[in-house]
């Protein structure tokens, strides 16, 4: 299947925002459209061309808006449909794109879908769910709901136990209640999530992230099903809305991308070695320098290479689901991690506050079903005023309390320091977004990337334009053989490179872009 990518995706740089935790401005605590919308220009400024928004769809909110209790109506603590309109044309007017974040695997226990699934009177939602035939059966392999309604069967559960778990069929069915997605239910499922698609596009957004997009078919065989699901969406697009952009939270591309999908994320989970990069016991990007690239790099270039180039492949900084970088990384070696994160192909994904370096806040209480994700879901700093500039109410009042610290990183201050992260950072995106070998369907060769060596180096490509890439995040020095010559300087941290007869000797905490 052929993905008919937009163009604007050629060279878009995404910033990810969490809403309750962005900008609150009318003084309840917690974030809202209205926040976003005032800070857009911050955002255009960096050099961000993209935004994906976290769920803000009507819900109770057990896991942070990804318990859905009505896909067609914007949950009121955020504002209304029409003000979630007027944040996509303010985001046009400044030549910027915006994704919803759509949650086609489960609703809420709230939705109305699911309370009438609950009746032992059959009607148009009993299939809706995936339902045992027995209140005594529980789904194999799957956390359930029972007990809790007169209907006779236990409804599996995606996440957590208030997460009824949608009906888009078993791709082998082995017991009696188990429906193909060729049922009547399955196929109900789907073609509702087209229309709840189908709203949001006809209001202006300019398409999805999905929310765990490769588990929607039950006991799929290598993902054949769910597959072929998300190419019956890719028709409906094509047919309707073929300018909508859909990012999947699948973290393998050459099955997403077969689905349809333009852009896959590496994931904190999966087969990719991402948490090499950043997060684990000693991460590549740390200053220690006895981390281990060479996994990651041959699992990136088998999943480029199986998925064809088709779509892009997307490395975020981080999202609502991680540790915060700046928890592993820290100081200058966060420039080096950006340099790199802004130099490789596919849309960079920026999550608010990593570009000013906010930290993860330790001990937090769990809100909202984020347990040991809470600390990477505070506040954005903006300033030195009550609250970090967030919110004008009560600290108590807060959706999740501040970062304390004395010395937490602001935005202001970061804007005015020619020598800060943010700084930083908007230097690199305006350098990726001149150079079309750096942007996102630029080709790459990894050509030093080595078990347990440092440093890292790959050429980025397009046409006749070759750019050498070379990042060392550890405190040595390090040299490595090259056969091609660094001609000019591009972009340059941490010192200068020495080319002498094939071998380039890399200064301590170093990264630089040249042309060769």
């Amino acid at each position: 299947m052929k993905n008919k990518n937009p163009l604007w995706l050629d060279n878009a740089v995404f910033y990810e925002i969490y809403p309750q935790s962005f900008n609150d401005t009318n003084g309840d605590g917690i974030g809202d459209f209205q926040g976003i919308i005032e800070k857009l220009d911050y955002i255009k400024e960096l050099g961000c061309t993209a935004i994906w928004m976290n769920p803000c769809f009507e819900s109770p909110f057990g896991d942070a808006g990804y318990d859905v209790s009505d896909y067609m109506k914007a949950a009121p603590r955020y504002g209304t449909n029409e003000d979630l309109k007027r944040l996509f044309n303010e985001c046009h007017k400044r030549d910027m794109h915006i994704l919803l974040d759509l949650v086609p695997g489960h609703t809420s226990v709230e939705h109305k879908w699911f309370k009438e699934s609950l009746k032992a009177e059959k009607n148009r939602f009993t299939d809706r769910y995936v339902w045992t035939d027995s209140i005594w059966e529980e789904p194999q392999g799957m956390g359930c709901i029972r007990g809790i309604s007169d209907r006779d069967g236990s409804c599996a559960v995606n996440f957590f136990s208030h997460q009824p778990a949608l009906n888009y069929g078993f791709y082998k069915c082995d017991r009696p209640w188990q429906q193909s997605m060729d049922s009547e239910g399955a196929k109900a499922t789907l073609e509702a999530m087209k229309d709840v698609m189908r709203f949001w596009l006809g209001m202006g957004c300019d398409g999805f992230r999905v929310d765990m997009a490769g588990s929607l078919v039950k006991h799929d065989e290598d993902g054949k099903g769910t597959i072929k699901l998300w190419q019956n969406v890719r028709e409906f697009l094509d047919r309707e809305f073929p300018e909508a952009a859909m990012v999947s939270e699948w973290g393998e591309p050459d099955k997403s991308l077969q689905g349809g999908f333009h852009m896959d994320f590496l994931l904190h989970f999966g087969p990719s070695h991402y948490n090499d990069l950043f997060r684990c016991e000693e991460p590549f990007f740390s200053s220690r320098g006895k981390g281990d690239v060479s996994e990651f790099a041959k699992k990136y270039m088998e999943n480029y290479e199986k998925s064809e180039r088709k779509g892009l492949i997307c490395i975020p900084s981080g999202n609502h689901d991680m540790d915060r970088l700046a928890r592993s990384i820290h100081g200058d070696n966060l420039k080096i991690a950006f340099a790199f994160l802004l130099s490789m192909p596919g849309a960079p994904f920026i999550y608010y506050g990593d570009e000013i370096g906010m930290r993860y806040v330790e001990g937090l209480t769990s809100v909202e079903g984020g347990y040991g994700r809470t600390g990477s879901r505070t506040p954005m700093q903006w300033d030195n005023t009550t609250n970090a500039g967030f919110s004008a109410a009560a600290k108590e009042l807060l959706y999740i309390p501040m970062d304390e610290s004395p010395d937490r990183p602001t935005a202001q201050a970061q804007m005015s320091d020619k020598n800060s992260l943010r700084s930083e950072i908007k230097r690199l995106i305006e350098i990726r977004q001149s150079r079309k070998a750096l942007q996102s369907r630029g080709d790459i060769k990894f050509i030093y990337a080595e078990k347990n060596e440092y440093p890292l180096a790959y050429l980025r490509g397009s046409g006749d334009e070759w750019v050498l890439v070379i990042i060392n995040p550890a405190d040595r020095e390090v040299s490595f053989d090259c056969r091609f010559t660094p001609v000019d300087t591009i972009y340059s941290f941490g010192g200068d490179i020495k080319a002498e007869e094939g071998r380039i000797t890399v200064p301590p905490c170093f990264a630089g872009y040249f042309e060769v």
